[in-house]
């Protein structure tokens, strides 16, 4: 910018204060101040518009280039599914008809009662008395409860003896 050295501002101060007198010379010397700051906005706020158009402009590139990348990957996918469906229609076509499994009505009715029944086996809860009986879990034990329940027993249960 302006090479503006010590010597300099103090010339132009000294002319400023003849020309201008020293009593409208801290109003003039405010209002150059306040132009100066307003000039710093303005080019501030047009190096950010600059800025934000040259990146919306990057933006708008990449998204076309992903936009003809993904067109492109859609239509490689929808001729490989084409020709997969093809040619199972065509392996379709070409097996014989005594091959095609037939379901009687007994084996769907076979196949329902068991559903039925494992379904039953799945959702049914057991009994109080069962569990009891056959040794199962009543209720949840803490981790400090089974220690110690299964803990070994020692022969001297005091330290007295």
């Amino acid at each position: 910018m302006i090479d503006l050295g010590l010597s300099k501002l103090a010339i132009i101060g000294v002319v400023a204060l003849v020309v201008i007198g020293p009593e409208k010379l801290p109003r003039v010397a405010r209002m150059a101040g306040t132009l100066y700051g307003r000039a710093q906005r303005y080019l501030h706020d047009v190096k950010s518009e600059v800025s934000r158009e040259i990146e919306l402009d990057e933006l708008r590139n990449l998204q076309k280039e992903v936009q003809e990348t993904a067109q492109s990957i859609k239509d490689s996918v929808e001729n490989t599914i084409a020709q997969n469906i093809d040619d199972v229609d065509a392996a379709w076509r070409d097996l014989p008809s005594s091959t095609a499994p037939s379901a009687t009505m007994s084996d769907l009715e076979r196949k329902a009662r068991d559903f039925r029944r494992k379904k039953l086996v799945r959702n049914s809860a057991v009994p109080g008395w069962y569990k009891q009986r056959h040794g199962g879990k009543a209720h949840i034990m803490s981790g400090a409860a089974r220690v110690k329940k299964f803990r070994p027993r020692s022969s001297n249960t005091s330290s007295f003896f």
